[in-house]
C-alpha cells in the first residue's frame, strides 16, 4: 500500500514541477503534435524512398550485370555499343569503370550513382554522357591492370612514355566508334544482314 502511495505522490509532484507534462495542457498538445508530425515525416520519407528505390531497380545496382547500367535510358546507347565492342566477351561495365578494390569500388559506385540519379531527377544530365576526370583515371588504371604484360612490354621496348592514356589511341575498345553506335559486327551477327 505504501509503495502505490509513493508512486502516486511522485507522479503528482512531477506534474506540479512541470505542468507541461499534464495531459490537456497547451505544451503537452504541442509536444504531442510535434512527435506525430515527426513520425509522419519519417514515415513519408521512408515510403517515398522505398518506392523510388524499388521503381529504379535499386538492388540491381549492387550486381555485376551490365544490364543494370542500362536501367537508365541515357545509358542504353552505351550498353548497346558495349555489346558490339571488342571487350564485351571479356569485360563488363564494372571491370573498366570501377576500381577493383572493395572499398574504392563502392565509393566510386556510390558517387556515380548519386551524381547520375541527381542529374537524371533534375533533368540536367548531358547527352551524350562522358567520363569525368576521376573516371578516366579509373579507366586508365584498369587498362594497365588487365593488360599488365602488354603495357610493361610497351614501356620497356618503345619510346612510349606513358604520358598518353590508353584511350587516346584505343577509344573504340569499350563502346565502339565515337558516334556511340557500336563497333563492327561479329561473325555471328552478320547472319541475316543484307548488303545494300
Amino acid at each position: 500500500m505504501d509503495c502505490c502511495y509513493t508512486i502516486a505522490f511522485m507522479r503528482q509532484s512531477n506534474f506540479e514541477k512541470s505542468p507541461s507534462l499534464r495531459p490537456g495542457t497547451g505544451p503537452y498538445r504541442t509536444r504531442r503534435a510535434l512527435v506525430i508530425a515527426l513520425c509522419c515525416g519519417i514515415g513519408a520519407g521512408l515510403g517515398i524512398g522505398g518506392y523510388t528505390f524499388r521503381y529504379a531497380n535499386g538492388l540491381s545496382y549492387f550486381s555485376t550485370d551490365p544490364a543494370a547500367c542500362a536501367n537508365c535510358h541515357i545509358m542504353r546507347s552505351e550498353f548497346d555499343a558495349w555489346q558490339k565492342s571488342s571487350h564485351h566477351a571479356v569485360a563488363t561495365c564494372i571491370d573498366c569503370h570501377l576500381p577493383h578494390s572493395l572499398v574504392p569500388k563502392y565509393m566510386a559506385k556510390a558517387e556515380n550513382g548519386y551524381r547520375h540519379s541527381k542529374a537524371f531527377t533534375e533533368g540536367n544530365f548531358e547527352e551524350p554522357i562522358f567520363v569525368r576526370p576521376a573516371g578516366r583515371t579509373i579507366l586508365q588504371d584498369n587498362c594497365v591492370y588487365c593488360h599488365q604484360a602488354l603495357t610493361e612490354s610497351i614501356a620497356m621496348n618503345s619510346p612510349h612514355t606513358g604520358e598518353q592514356p590508353c584511350l587516346h589511341c584505343h577509344s573504340t575498345v569499350g563502346h565502339g566508334d565515337a558516334a556511340r553506335l557500336g563497333g563492327p559486327l561479329r561473325k555471328d551477327e552478320i547472319v541475316g544482314v543484307s548488303s545494300r
